[in-house]
């Protein structure tokens, strides 16, 4: 029977043909990159969650995890770089709930620090992520969160300099560090009617061009969708 298989790998323990197979089923969606610009994104991040259907790698994750001193206090960053499932698995979840999974384990190593999503988001579907697992988040279409939208800042403004623009809260690239293939980019007229595709849109207008709207969530069980909650507690636990 065919299923879906999830492994959390360290960035430094993968081997060279898992890093061929990601690089080739990153290629395959996103324009504006190269085998060096993945690799060397990869090689800043800290794990990634590879997802195979049978043997075949059909979608990864890859991110950073990282401790800054914040209004006199220590916290975690989670730093999603690279995201990509393969389109013929785009309704698959395993992918989703093994990284939410993973999420209450950083928790529950360390309770006492605050815990914090930070993301760039070059297309529609990632940032509809974050109203289907949380309630409240940075940027929102019908609220603002000062202390999310100021640290939001300070980590884009810390990692990307002069690219990140300020006014906009976008990364704006002079020229593309990879963005997705037209084909796969654009929403459907459908999707252009949900509320999360419109706001993208809105924040983010030149997607098609590399730029990247900087997001940031809060880890917090209050603040979860029924859910992500009951995964998030699973790690947790």
């Amino acid at each position: 029977m065919k299923s879906y298989r999830s492994i959390f790998r360290k960035v430094s323990e993968l081997s060279g043909d898992e890093f061929v197979a990601m690089i080739e089923l990153y290629l395959r969606y996103y324009d504006g990159s190269s085998e060096e610009i993945v690799r060397r994104d990869l090689n800043n991040k800290t794990e990634v969650l590879l997802i195979y259907f049978n043997d075949e790698l059909v979608g990864f994750t890859a991110y950073q995890i990282y401790q800054k001193r914040w209004c006199a206090q220590t916290i975690q960053i989670v730093f999603s770089g690279d995201t990509i499932v393969d389109r013929k698995h785009w309704g698959q979840q395993s992918l989703a709930f093994n990284w939410i999974s993973r999420m209450g384990e950083l928790k529950r190593a360390q309770p006492e620090v605050p815990l914090y999503w930070f993301l760039l988001v070059k297309g529609h579907r990632t940032y509809r992520y974050l109203p289907a697992f949380t309630k409240s988040f940075y940027p929102h279409w019908s609220s603002r969160n000062l202390e999310l939208e100021q640290l939001a800042a300070e980590l884009a403004k810390e990692k990307y300099g002069v690219d990140y623009n300020t006014k906009t809260g976008v990364i704006e690239f002079e020229n593309s560090k990879g963005h997705l293939k037209k084909a796969v980019a654009e929403p459907t007229a459908c999707e252009r009617g949900k509320q999360a595709v419109k706001y993208f849109l809105d924040r983010n207008p030149n997607y098609q061009l590399g730029h990247e709207l900087v997001c940031l969530y809060k880890f917090d069980e209050t603040n979860m969708k029924p859910l992500t909650r009951r995964i998030f507690s699973q790690g947790i636990s």
